[in-house]
C-alpha cells in the first residue's frame, strides 16, 4: 500500500504500515548520523536534552552537501542517504530515547533496530542510493541547523521542512518485521540447496 504521512505522525497510524509499503513524507525530517548519534545520547543519559525533538518525525541517516544562497539562506545541494548499518550499533538506544517515527536511510538495519521499532512503535524505510538530487528537491526549506561548527556539514544535525518526500519503502515494521532480514534468509536458503543439488562431473 501507499502512504501520505505528515508529522508529526501517531504511533496508530505507524502500526497500520507493514513491510514492502511505500511512504511519502511530509513536515519535518532530521538529519544524525553516527556523531550526532552518539552526542545525542550521551545528552541524554547526562539529564539533558539535544537542541531538537526527534518525537513523531522522520530521523534521516544522511551527510548533505549544503550552501548559502546570495541572501545568505541554506540551500540543499544534495541530500542521499547514508548506509544505515553504520548506526546499528546504538539505533536502538536513539529510537528508546528520542521516539521518532521513521528511520530513513539506505541498505537495511538488523534485529537490533528492529525489536526496538516493534517495542517503540517505529519504522525504518529505505530511500533510494544515487537519488540525492530527488531528494533535495524534497527538501522546501531548512529551518534549522546544530552542532555544524562542532561536527562538521555531514555529521550535524539538519532539521528540514520537506513534501511528499519519498518514495521511501518500509523494510522494518512495528511488527517486529525485517525485510532485509527475510531477503538474507532467503538468499542462504537458496543457496545451501543450490549446493546442496549441485553436481559436479569428475
Amino acid at each position: 500500500m501507499e502512504y501520505h504521512l505528515q508529522t508529526p505522525i501517531p504511533k496508530e497510524k505507524l502500526e497500520e504500515i507493514n513491510i514492502g509499503d511505500i511512504i511519502y513524507l511530509s513536515g519535518i525530517i532530521i538529519t544524525a548520523r553516527d556523531e550526532a548519534h552518539l552526542k545525542a545520547l550521551e545528552l541524554h543519559k547526562n539529564g539533558e536534552k539535544p537542541p531538537v525533538d526527534f518525537e513523531g518525525i522522520g530521523l534521516f541517516h544522511c551527510g548533505p552537501v549544503m550552501k548559502k544562497d546570495d541572501s545568505g539562506q541554506w540551500i540543499v545541494v544534495a541530500a542521499g542517504p547514508t548506509t544505515s548499518a553504520r548506526m546499528e550499533i546504538f539505533e536502538d538506544e536513539f529510537i528508546k530515547a528520542f521516539h521518532p517515527a521513521i528511520i530513513i536511510g539506505k541498505g537495511g538495519m538488523g534485529q537490533r533496530t528492529a525489536k526496538a521499532c516493534h517495542e517503540e512503535k517505529c519504522l525504518y524505510a529505505a530511500f533510494t542510493g544515487g537519488a540525492a538530487l530527488l531528494a533535495a528537491n524534497r527538501i522546501k526549506r531548512v529551518r534549522e541547523v546544530h552542532w555544524l561548527e562542532e561536527l562538521g556539514m555531514p555529521e550535524c544535525l539538519w532539521v528540514y521542512e520537506v513534501e511528499e518526500f519519498g518514495p521511501l519503502t518500509v523494510t522494518i515494521d512495528t511488527h517486529g518485521n525485517n525485510l532485509t532480514e527475510n531477503v538474507k534468509q532467503n538468499v542462504m536458503k537458496n543457496k545451501e540447496e543450490i549446493i546442496k543439488n549441485l553436481k559436479v562431473e569428475v
